[in-house]
């Protein structure tokens, strides 16, 4: 459902309602409203926590709250019944002794992999009805409301991130053209590359398996990332820029973090990047989050020698 309004411009009745109305909607479209959530024995917080849990090495208490939005009493009384369930389990950091990191044992994996095929042929027939176009259109719309939605949390010093509109993609091209040249000296042979690439993503591009995010600052474009799929299985990360007059401002790995969490969404369960040794920056945030070289290739493109690198990880 979607989030309670934030403070800003007075907000008229007409808006109070039409959100309302469609939080009402979706709220049956997806059977929200069951006593348990996809005929299961847990409530959508519950199955939320185990989803969270999921797809995390270990989070403590107060992390889920956090992510959720969620009272520390509230949670404290899902995880003692998640826990006399054996759905979730813990251990003492080996970081820091005092906090207990809460994981998915081996039944709540199991829990997690019958609510996660549910929940999958719960939304195929919700979508099996529609046509190709109505179904893009809807993934399409979706994302534009998590985009202004999202807004004021990424929003960090004039900042934010945003799903791609008319006119991103040109400059995408346009400004790893100019920035590529200007920091490295790198030929137009680049901006051509970059363009054949951003020619690709248009032509071939599913609102389910493929996104793009822009970061603007006061109204200004100055970053890109692009998901697009390499198999079934694997996410790859393309065209990943931040203009130098915004870099140190976290822009660069939020990017990065947004693709990898849309990627886990769509069903990703890896994600490989492509990148050149000379760019020492991306290489240090692509480790910082826990990519591994897995492939180095000595090359020579754009006017100069260097090595291609490949990055991995797990989703």
């Amino acid at each position: 459902m979607m989030s309670s309004l934030r403070k800003g411009e007075p907000v008229s009745p007409e808006q109070v309602e039409a959100v309302r109305r469609f939080n009402r909607f979706i709220s049956v479209q997806a059977g929200m409203l069951r006593e348990g959530l996809l005929d299961s024995p847990w409530t959508l917080t519950e199955a939320r926590i185990i989803f969270e849990l999921a797809h995390s090495d270990g989070l403590t208490a107060r992390d889920l709250c956090q992510l959720l939005d969620l009272d520390p009493g509230y949670v404290s009384r899902i995880l003692k019944r998640l826990r006399h369930a054996d759905v979730v389990g813990r251990r003492r950091s080996s970081e820091d002794a005092r906090q207990m990191l809460l994981s998915l044992s081996e039944t709540g994996r199991e829990v997690f992999d019958r609510l996660n095929r549910a929940s999958a042929r719960q939304t195929g027939r919700l979508l099996s009805p529609l046509p190709r176009i109505d179904r893009d259109r809807l993934v399409h719309c979706m994302s534009s409301i998590e985009s202004i939605l999202r807004q004021p949390e990424t929003n960090h010093g004039g900042w934010l991130l945003r799903s791609h509109r008319p006119g991103d993609i040109g400059w995408i091209v346009e400004a790893h053209g100019r920035l590529y040249a200007e920091q490295y000296g790198w030929d137009i042979t680049f901006e051509g590359l970059v363009a054949g690439i951003a020619g690709e993503v248009i032509a071939g591009f599913d609102p389910a398996r493929h996104c793009i995010w822009i970061a603007e600052r006061d109204g200004e474009r100055v970053g890109s990332a692009v998901v697009v799929d390499k198999d079934a299985a694997t996410a790859r990360l393309r065209l990943v820029i931040v203009d130098p007059k915004a870099r140190g401002l976290g822009i660069g790995k939020r990017l990065v973090e947004e693709c990898m969490r849309f990627a886990r969404d769509a069903g990703y369960s890896r994600m490989t990047l492509w990148t050149n040794d000379v760019l020492k920056e991306a290489r240090r945030l692509y480790e910082k989050l826990d990519f591994r070289l897995v492939h180095e290739e000595p090359h020579t493109s754009f006017g100069h020698d260097m090595v291609g690198e490949t990055w991995e990880r797990d989703l």
